[in-house]
């Protein structure tokens, strides 16, 4: 793998090749759909202080915000009108939420939208946490692992630990969630052999869902000076990890629409098959900066999803407003009601 990646970056025809195989592989597994999910990010409060990221809690520069519950709701409930069938609540690692605020968020979510998906990205818990999440009703949970390299993690991560990181996601997949991974391409030192050992991480949890999408620096963190991470890198593992787990969910990332206009068409294109339009405020969004220059953060909920299913038409795909399981979670709910 640590061959082809260096192969791909030297051979346009070996990469035009992989993004094919890839799209075919996507083709026959999911169809033209791809899965609209409903992004909102409620909380830029981080306790966390990784190097990259602009909520890092040392970023005393970083303007911060909390919806309240009755504000999260309020989102869903516009989604909804929408057509959204699936909610990612995304957030910092904010203690304000306890157990017991969100259990009854997700609870009084499900009650009023009985037909959606939610989704967590609110990052490491322990287990107790993450079963009571499940039992309130949490389908899914994104942890990115970030990269699988000890060395980097470790460089990357001071207040984290890889091995936490990894039983963090394992505990989620026993619980019962939907769990997604995946990995930052493009970061300050990184190797082909360290995304390659991503991609073997990657096979071996099979994961329902992996982000990938290009390190981009922010200007108050230790990575500010970094160069940004290739589009077309981060379009070859987008590709490979289609290819490696060929029944996941692929976001097609804002980082990629943020990195080059036509960025979520081209991850489309490359075996993607997901895009989340930003469901928040229009007030707080341009706060929720783990990166500069991100897009879409003056465009109303309405207007960004009209804009982006013209764009995945003119990519040659068609909107898919369902739930949009996993092929590896709708198996085993047939084996559930078998």
């Amino acid at each position: 793998m640590t061959r082809l990646l260096a192969r791909l970056d030297e051979d346009p025809i070996v990469r035009a090749q992989l993004r094919e195989l890839a799209a075919r592989t996507k083709m026959e597994r999911y169809g033209k759909g791809v899965f609209l999910r409903g992004l909102i990010e409620f909380s830029s409060i981080c306790r966390q202080d990784c190097m990259y990221c602009g909520l890092r809690a040392s970023n005393k520069q970083a303007d911060r915000y909390r919806l309240k519950p009755e504000e999260i709701l309020a989102c869903c409930a516009e989604g909804y009108e929408l057509g959204y069938r699936t909610f990612v609540l995304q957030s910092g690692e904010d203690t304000w939420f306890t157990t017991a605020r969100l259990t009854k968020l997700i609870r009084e979510i499900k009650s009023r939208f009985a037909d959606v998906a939610v989704t967590l990205s609110i990052g490491e818990r322990d287990d107790e946490t993450y079963e009571l999440l499940y039992e309130a009703g949490a389908d899914r949970f994104l942890l990115r692992h970030e990269t699988a390299s000890p060395r980097l993690y470790a460089k990357l991560h001071p207040t984290m630990t890889i091995e936490s990181r990894r039983s963090r996601l394992l505990a989620l997949q026993r619980i019962g969630f939907q769990i997604g991974a995946g990995c930052m391409v493009g970061l300050p030192g990184q190797t082909n052999s360290e995304l390659a050992n991503d991609l073997v991480y990657l096979h071996s949890l099979s994961p329902d869902m992996i982000g990938i999408g290009p390190f981009l620096p922010h200007s108050n963190t230790p990575l500010r000076d970094a160069s940004q991470g290739s589009m077309e890198k981060a379009l070859d593992m987008i590709s490979l990890s289609r290819l490696v787990v060929p029944d996941a969910l692929i976001p097609a990332s804002t980082a990629m629409g943020t990195i080059h206009p036509q960025g979520r068409e081209k991850a489309l294109q490359a075996g993607a098959n997901v895009v989340m339009p930003n469901l928040s405020p229009l007030a707080v969004r341009p706060k929720y900066a783990i990166y500069e220059n991100k897009i879409c953060l003056g465009d109303e909920s309405a207007q960004c999803r009209h804009c982006l299913e013209l764009r995945i038409r003119g990519a040659g795909f068609e909107v898919d407003m369902g739930r949009g399981d996993s092929l590896k979670a709708q198996r085993q709910f047939m084996r559930q009601e078998t």
